[in-house]
């Protein structure tokens, strides 16, 4: 996958900005430059994406609007099930929703990511060894992967990075299950992407298990940079609507 041409140029580019990163804060943080450095990196992309984000949580508001008449619907067609998907597409048009716009900008982020994750998994760069995964946090080199792992001190250090993944995986399906919009139960689509929603944050958990050290760092930082800009967007937006 990551030996597609344009993918792999893609991360030859970003490898390039990481490695330029490491050297600079390297007589700050010493060898835990490289890990820094993709929290710094993951961190600047995050916050060029937050419109993105911003439209996300609109979008869900939105959803959380219309809930009530998506739920009449459902009552009203529910052994008609054909029925019930042209009255809600109908229902949509009229509205000037979709019930998969808060999707979009998932979609939208998701090669960006790719080329950031990307770039912790491959072993060479433009035909050259990956440096960063010979940079250590810990004491554990970041291309290391927990089945590699023997000593209890290097353990530890994946370990601490699973706790919290899993830590923050379970405050953020706690936020999606008091942020659901009520209603959301009775309409197929909108449950099946809610459930969707709740369980994803675990999958980080289970990817951690299995990737270099370097792409949890990642998970890390993104699912907590996540966790705690869909708090702030949501109170801004309540705060907002509460006002009009």
């Amino acid at each position: 996958m990551y030996s597609f041409p344009p993918l792999a140029a893609a991360i030859g580019v970003l490898y390039t900005v990481v490695t330029a990163l490491t050297t600079f804060l390297t007589p700050a943080v010493g060898t835990s430059s490289a890990a820094v450095a993709i929290v710094v990196l993951t961190t600047t992309i995050r916050l060029l994406l937050v419109p993105l984000a911003r439209a996300q949580v609109r979008a869900e508001r939105r959803r959380a609007e219309l809930a009530p008449e998506l739920r009449k619907l459902t009552r009203k067609y529910r052994h008609d099930p054909e029925q019930l998907r042209q009255e809600m597409a109908a229902f949509y048009a009229r509205q000037g929703a979709s019930p998969v716009a808060g999707c979009l900008p998932l979609l939208v982020q998701a090669p960006v990511f790719t080329v950031l994750y990307g770039l912790f998994l491959t072993s060479d760069v433009s035909g050259e060894a990956n440096a960063l995964l010979a940079h250590t946090l810990a004491g554990v080199p970041l291309g290391a992967r927990l089945a590699d792992i023997t000593g209890l001190a290097d353990l530890a250090v994946f370990a601490a990075l699973l706790i919290l993944l899993a830590g923050v995986a379970w405050f953020t399906r706690r936020q999606s299950i008091a942020m659901a919009a009520p209603g959301t139960a009775d309409e197929p689509t909108q449950a099946r992407i809610a459930t969707l929603l709740r369980l994803l944050p675990f999958g980080t958990v289970l990817i951690a298990a299995f990737v270099p050290l370097a792409a949890g760092v990642y998970l890390l930082t993104s699912s907590s940079w996540t966790l705690g800009e869909r708090i702030v967007l949501r109170r801004g937006t309540a705060g907002r609507s509460s006002a009009g």
